[in-house]
């Protein structure tokens, strides 16, 4: 007490140092945070080519986006989507700067008279026009009354000049994209340009792997000298084993034993009455809505269902049953079910066709019909005495003849219940039998009426009880998760190893990102990829995470740092160009000099031949996609034999016997043009793709997210 007493004596001083504490505290975490990574937080989510993206400016962006965005989206996805669009106008701007590409208030005017905007009433003027004036006092009204709204728009505006800002550039870079008439022509002959080849063709495959010798120096000098094709990201690889909640036999075993018990009545000692009372089951009760919502996971359905409605497992049981009959327990996905049949409406449910003829003056006629109701109903006659006739197709009657929005389905309405039509169709739907024809008059015009099918509907009420794994269960996946956890981390057994021991499937994912989320077999899980990048994760290192409703024991296997591939790395991708390129040489110095006939006979290949070949479909019969051979024999005389030839499947020897040259046009214009359009079409995508490959983009997204 004495010592509470001084503290109370001390209250401002205690408060006081606490402040200083927590300030100290705040202060140091602003000069010293850290991400996941071990590296210090800063105030930038990427620097691109020197301009730093604040994580602010960011969120911002993020915030609108998320507002936005699909309610299946998930975070990762927004913020990847969001950082596409950071990146894409970043570069962008990056170049509208140097070429002093802007956008004046008059084009953004300009912009939204053909837009969504100018169709809203909002700010037309009396004759329907979009009026810029209306449209500026409604954003200053928005600015003072509505500060979401006006918001919404700054983003909108700033979207608009962005847009705007990108067409000026690329029309900019499409201006100087262009096909000479040279170019169209060579591109005509390259299509039509047809040839006729002898060929010979000794395929790598005569060739074992196992005579190709490859080192790893081989590997690490061929990756060497093509560097770009060996860049890599930064990536992990982890394997996992899944410790799934899902119900034991005896949780199963349970919930049907519920269920079952929920069938009949049972007797309950009620102590205010002193008596005991009988509480009705589901097979006796009178109140099923109130019965169901008590009891059931499932509420009580009171709409009338067709066959094809109920459970297609068991819907052939369910309709025959009689009205108070029940069906179960059974089983229907992670349900068990009990099943009543409640009421039944024979031939509830319609199928009919129709043709509708307006007139002038109906409810929601088209504004083209300009005929009389006299004129609609005379041709409703005629169609309906064609209708009925012996070889009558009313699908095409109705096709080429209805004026509801039906025709072009043949007229087809599909199944409907009672009251779904106005009261005229509905009578006469329900009121004849199948195959009958006739016509209705409503407020909609004149309806040539075929019903085509009807069937019984049903209302079941069904109590269900969703089948959950029980406490026990829950504890027990948790125990044997924790239990190869510890086992894993612990044992100098390998983690595969264990797993194998203990019946559990290791399952690999290789070359995750940093910015992944969804894992195979695991779904969106970014804390584990957040774990294995971690600067405090290494190779070997094994955590539990909680996955859907279980549980992951996840090992870090391999980390690739961001740069060139190792050989080993890139072995499963180099190791057959390597082969490839020595087979070519083996082969074509073991060939130097021989005539097509010799090659064909020492290599103990055939001579082939291939007919009507062209530059721009370079396949060859039988040897696949050759490109290199075909432009090849495309520069040769006809007649003349060529070298040695390096192709996709071989090395080949080529005679060109025969070449048709494609008949010269007046004027190759018509490619020239189509050959201009194709690489205009290219720009917005190929000229930002070699931005962005260009540019130096530092990402460092993975430290907020």
């Amino acid at each position: 007490m004495a010592i509470l007493e001084k503290i109370r004596k001390r209250t401002t001083v205690l408060i006081l140092i606490i402040g200083l504490a927590l300030f100290a505290f705040v202060i140091s975490g602003v000069f010293t945070s850290t991400g996941f990574g071990g590296e210090k937080i800063g105030s930038t989510v990427a620097e691109i080519n020197g301009d730093e993206i604040s994580i602010d400016e960011f969120r911002q962006n993020l915030e609108v986006a998320t507002r936005n965005a699909p309610p299946s989206s998930s975070t990762m996805q927004t913020v990847n989507q969001v950082w596409d669009q950071q990146v894409r106008s970043s570069i962008l701007e990056q170049q509208f700067e140097g070429l002093g590409v802007d956008i004046e208030q008059d084009q953004i005017i300009n912009f939204l008279r053909t837009s969504g905007y100018a169709q809203s009433p909002e700010f037309q003027n009396q004759s329907g026009v979009f009026d810029e004036n209306m449209f500026r006092d409604a954003v200053a009204s928005w600015k003072a009354t509505n500060p979401l709204r006006y918001d919404s728009w700054l983003q909108t505006e700033k979207a608009i000049i962005q847009m705007a800002k990108e067409q000026t550039y690329f029309n900019l870079v499409k201006a100087g994209v262009g096909a000479t008439l040279k170019e169209g022509e060579m591109d005509y002959k390259l299509a039509n340009d047809k040839m006729d080849i002898k060929y010979v063709r000794i395929p790598f495959t005569s060739i074992p792997d196992s005579s190709i010798v490859v080192s790893k120096s081989d590997i690490s000098a061929y990756i060497q000298a093509h560097k770009e094709d060996f860049k890599q990201e930064k990536g992990r690889d982890i394997q996992f084993v899944y410790f799934e909640e899902k119900p034991s036999s005896e949780d199963e075993k349970a919930v049907e034993d519920e269920i079952t018990k929920l069938l009949d009545d049972t007797i309950e000692y009620n102590a205010q009455k002193d008596q005991n009372d009988t509480l009705r089951g589901f097979r006796n009760t009178t109140n099923i809505t109130d019965f169901l919502d008590r009891n059931s996971d499932v509420k009580f359905d009171t709409i009338y269902r067709a066959k094809k409605e109920l459970p297609s497992n068991f819907a052939d049981t369910l309709m025959t049953l009689n009205v108070g009959e029940i069906y179960g327990p059974y089983r229907d996905g992670d349900f068990f079910k009990v099943s009543k049949m409640v009421n039944r409406k024979p031939n509830g449910s319609v199928k009919a066709s129709h043709i509708l003829i307006q007139y002038e003056g109906a409810e929601r006629a088209n504004p083209d019909v300009k005929r009389t109701k006299e004129e609609a109903e005379k041709k409703a006659k005629d169609l309906l005495r064609d209708a009925k006739k012996k070889d009558a197709v009313f699908v095409e009657l109705a096709r080429d003849n209805s004026d509801g929005p039906s025709a072009p389905n043949g007229g087809d309405l599909g199944y409907f219940q009672e009251g779904r039509m106005v009261p005229e169709f509905n009578d006469f739907a329900f009121d004849n039998s199948v195959g009958t024809i006739g016509m209705v008059e409503t407020a909609f015009g004149f309806h040539v009426i075929k019903i085509d099918d009807k069937e019984d509907v049903v209302q079941i009420a069904t109590l269900a009880r969703e089948i959950q794994p029980s406490e026990e269960t829950s504890n027990g996946l948790f125990t044997d998760a924790t239990k190869f956890e510890m086992e894993s981390t612990s044992s100098e057994k390998a983690f595969s190893d264990l797993a194998k021991e203990a019946n559990y499937v290791v399952r690999p994912v290789n070359k995750i990102n940093p910015m992944d989320e969804n894992l195979p077999g695991l779904g969106a899980q970014r804390s584990i990829v957040q774990w294995a990048f971690n600067g405090d994760s290494e190779i070997g290192d094994i955590k539990r995470f909680d996955v859907n409703g279980g549980y992951a024991v996840v090992q870090l296997t391999a980390k690739y740092e961001e740069g060139l591939m190792s050989a080993d790395e890139a072995s499963a991708t180099v190791l057959p160009k390597i082969r490839k390129e020595r087979k070519a040489t083996q082969i074509m110095e073991a060939n130097k000099g021989k005539s097509i006939e010799d090659l064909a006979k020492d290599n103990n290949v055939a001579v082939s031949t291939a007919s009507a070949l062209a530059v721009k479909s370079p396949t060859i019969p039988g040897a696949g996609s050759e490109p290199k051979v075909v432009g090849r024999a495309f520069t040769m005389k006809e007649g003349a034999t060529s070298d040695l030839i390096e192709g996709n499947s071989g090395v080949f020897m080529v005679t060109l016997t025969k070449k048709t040259e494609a008949p010269k046009l007046d004027n190759y214009s018509t490619y020239a043009n189509a050959l201009k359009t194709t690489n205009a079409a290219r720009v917005n995508t190929e000229v930002y793709n070699a931005l962005k490959d260009g540019a130096e983009i530092e990402d460092k997204r993975a430290t907020f997210f």
